[in-house]
């Protein structure tokens, strides 16, 4: 290479270096973050979303090297967490903890703003994975042992639930499956498990890690996941309802988004960050422990889980006629 060669490669080199650090001040990325971030949590302190925000929320402040603080705003179902993060400014200091609701509320309630398009992903954090389970004297061992026997006695099969998913859970498959089997609301899941213990109803979705112990202990019996197949987690050798009745999928999770109009720099360094973080060991054992799968992606992904559910819901909703309370 020449030295006039020499000279204009370093030139152009320069000036693209130059061009970068532009880029990255015009959209705040340069000097990102320079003071403490709130995490807004839409529910109580000591809850599911909580813990996890909490968990992440510690370690990101040391990789940042500011003040990650977690804001609660419990109440109407998320929807004053939810409101308080697409009226904040886009600017990467206010982060929002998502959980389904974000994909629901939308549907069930009239609300000045849209999280769905409002609101923009960054990345999922965690899956919570569902299981059916049943009385250990309920004849059926399978999904198509139990749909024919609600088909032979319709209306004999009672599906308890508390909360959204179990709910929606509990009508999609009565839907999906062509039966008529009776939803019956409890206040809480604890409630529900022991009507189910003690055979008042016949059917239970639960999250897995408060499944296991009462199946170990055969005061239930699993019977089937809500994974999209059979062969991962503590219920893996279960078939899936899916295998029976395609589009059956149903799966809890946590996940961080951002007001809509956040520079995709600042989304970037949020993401790159947040899995390192999901990469360290104790953060991966504190999640785990508290009965959580941990998964990280790219916001496109996020984004695409958040889009299937809100549609999967926004079916229920309409074909079941739930109503908000």
């Amino acid at each position: 290479m020449g030295i006039r060669s020499t000279v204009l490669f370093a030139v152009c080199l320069m000036t693209g270096a130059a061009m970068l650090a532009a880029s990255a001040r015009a959209q705040g990325v340069a000097d990102y973050p320079s003071k403490p971030i709130r995490w807004i949590v839409a529910s109580q302190p000591g809850s599911s979303p909580d813990v996890v925000a909490r968990i992440v929320a510690q370690r990101l402040s040391v990789r940042l090297k500011q003040p990650v603080i977690v804001d609660n705003r419990a109440g109407a179902f998320g929807n004053i967490g939810m409101e308080a993060a697409v009226r904040a400014a886009p600017d990467g200091y206010t982060l929002f903890l998502a959980i389904p609701s974000v994909t629901i509320s939308p549907v069930l309630y009239k609300l000045g703003f849209d999280p769905m398009t409002e609101l923009a992903a960054v990345t999922q954090l965690a899956r919570v994975s569902f299981v059916l389970l049943v009385h250990p004297e309920f004849a059926a061992r399978t999904v198509p042992e139990l749909l024919a026997a609600a088909k032979a006695r319709p209306g004999s099969i009672t599906c308890g639930w508390a909360g959204p998913l179990p709910q929606f859970a509990c009508e999609f498959l009565r839907i999906q499956g062509g039966v008529n089997i009776r939803s019956v609301p409890y206040k809480g899941q604890p409630q529900a498990m022991t009507d189910l213990i003690g055979g008042q109803i016949d059917l239970l979705l639960d999250v897995v890690n408060v499944a296991l112990p009462q199946v170990n202990s055969r005061r239930v019996r699993a019977l089937a996941t809500t994974n999209p197949k059979r062969g991962s987690g503590p219920f893996a050798e279960l078939e899936a309802v899916n295998e029976s009745l395609p589009g059956f999928e149903f799966a809890g999770w946590h996940g961080v988004l951002v007001p809509g109009r956040t520079p995709p720099a600042i989304v970037d360094v949020l993401n790159r960050e947040i899995r390192a973080v999901l990469d360290e060991e104790d953060v991966r054992k504190r999640l785990i422990d508290s009965g959580l799968e941990v998964v990280h992606g790219l916001p496109a992904a996020f984004a695409e889980i958040m889009r299937r559910d809100h549609a999967l819901y926004s079916k229920i909703i309409q074909q079941a006629g739930i109503k908000a309370d």
